[in-house]
């Protein structure tokens, strides 16, 4: 047993909705939640800067003695995790891989689309990890930079709907039965996507599967903590932290956060 938190990092708020599966998957455990606002987006970033500012929130995180760390951003995963994991001792859970495995046992047509951010796309990282699981599932990947300045600047319905409609024509063009949100910021606006969408489209929100695996991976490691009241969880930023909050009830459902500021 380990009564120590569980770690997660994010380059913004996206990262609240993979936090807010591992609270309600495992209420009695506590977490550290780092999203590293001043530095959003990710995508559009080179890989050393994404590796730099991913070691900055891992280390951040091992101060705070968690016991294992997600990455809930795509982008950290697709770039910095693989290096990042052969540097410290505790485990590195990633998003991606969770999303491609709930996405090949969704797909029915073998028709998978994937919407992420640039460098996500750029690297075939869905792609391939989808194709691990069954090659012959046919995957298309959609960069979309615009999407995440926006629900990190709360531009409201209308302004998501325009950027989706937008994006999502060559979408909507395809013979596809599943779409990855393949960023941990989209599933904030989930409902705006099924608006734009074609009927019939299964949307697939990684942090799910994520939250199920991190459970998995504790449970085989004896890393479940002994409280029987819930978890303590602790929110930081090194963005704005009237914004942060603001978002963050509304991802989490919840009257007050109160982050902190790094």
């Amino acid at each position: 047993m380990d009564n120590r938190p569980i770690g997660l990092l994010d380059s913004g708020v996206g990262g609240l909705t993979v936090v807010k599966k591992i609270i309600a998957k495992m209420p009695h455990e506590s977490t550290v939640f780092i999203g590293d606002n001043a530095h959003v987006p990710y995508g559009d970033k080179s890989k050393a800067e994404i590796i730099a500012l991913t070691k900055q929130s891992v280390n951040f995180l091992l101060s705070k003695n968690v016991k294992l760390i997600i990455f809930a951003c795509n982008t950290a995963t697709a770039v910095a995790m693989n290096a990042i994991q052969k540097e410290i001792e505790p485990q590195i859970i990633g998003v991606i891989q969770s999303g491609a495995l709930a996405a090949a046992q969704a797909t029915k047509n073998k028709k998978v689309a994937v919407v992420a951010t640039k460098m996500t796309v750029s690297l075939n990282a869905y792609q391939k990890e989808i194709q691990k699981r069954d090659p012959k599932i046919v995957v298309n990947e959609i960069a979309a930079p615009q999407i995440v300045p926006l629900i990190e600047a709360d531009a409201g319905h209308q302004a998501y709907v325009s950027a989706l409609q937008g994006l999502l024509v060559p979408i909507n063009k395809l013979d596809i039965d599943t779409l990855v949100l393949g960023c941990t910021h989209y599933p904030i606006i989930r409902s705006e996507f099924a608006q734009c969408l074609k009927p019939n489209v299964q949307i697939i929100d990684p942090a799910d599967q994520v939250a199920q695996y991190t459970y998995n991976v504790m449970k085989r490691d004896g890393l479940f903590c002994t409280n029987s009241h819930e978890g303590a969880h602790e929110y930081y930023t090194t963005g704005d932290v009237r914004m942060f909050n603001e978002l963050g009830k509304i991802v989490l459902d919840k009257q007050h956060v109160n982050a902190k500021h790094l």
